[in-house]
């Protein structure tokens, strides 16, 4: 079943641009696709080093803008930081990116390409609707590799048992193993300059090439 995905008005009123692009898909999780990291290594890693040069990592397009939602949202992006500018980061300083598995090392790329922050959920492990809002007080969940992760003032993906994942770190409830069947990719965009869309594309591509996604469905929520 297609999930139903909205943005909670408060989040729209505190920042009117963002944003949610889908992706739903069925897949056979793999440990590696060879093909992925050649790619990455050899073509993104790049042009991330080439954008740091350019802009300076808090300044490259849509991780700016994502910075500048934070601190409307009540966080601090340097103490908290969006998961893109975390990977970039990781590779501006040579220590690379971690290999999880072809699903959420695609979302990876993905997001380091786009400079937007991208979760991929277990979509059997969260409910049928979604709201992308600001955490709550006192708000938090199991992190992944982590304790509990305080989620509160952070934009979060949340179902009816609360907050399942955010911008800066996801919950184990739904995190992608070789067990999954059914996956949810989110690309949370706080920018308004049509990149999105472009993430769209080049995002299906690379989940149904590298990831072995299946039956895709893509759309935009705003």
């Amino acid at each position: 079943m297609k999930k139903k995905i909205r943005i909670d008005e408060e989040m729209k009123k505190r920042w009117p641009a963002a944003a949610v692009g889908c992706f739903q898909y069925k897949v056979k999780v793999k440990k590696k696709n060879e093909d992925m990291w050649r790619y990455l290594k050899k073509d993104i890693f790049k042009k991330v080093k080439d954008d740091i040069f350019n802009y300076g990592i808090s300044e490259i397009p849509n991780i700016k803008e994502s910075r500048m939602a934070y601190k409307a949202f009540g966080k601090d992006p340097s103490r908290y930081r969006v998961s893109s500018e975390a990977l970039v980061r990781r590779i501006g300083q040579g220590k690379g990116i971690y290999e999880v598995n072809t699903v959420v090392d695609t979302n990876n790329l993905i997001s380091i390409q786009s400079g937007f922050s991208a979760g991929s959920y277990d979509a059997e492990k969260i409910g049928d609707e979604l709201v992308f809002r600001v955490g709550r007080e006192e708000e938090a969940y199991q992190g992944i590799g982590k304790d509990m992760v305080s989620v509160k003032a952070l934009p979060v993906l949340a179902d009816g048992e609360g907050a399942v994942g955010s911008s800066t770190s996801d919950s184990r409830r739904a995190m992608i193993t070789e067990e999954t069947k059914e996956v949810l990719t989110l690309i949370y965009c706080f920018s308004d300059n049509g990149s999105l869309e472009e993430a769209l594309c080049y995002g299906k591509e690379y989940l149904e090439k590298y990831a072995g996604a299946e039956q895709l469905e893509c759309w935009i929520v705003k």
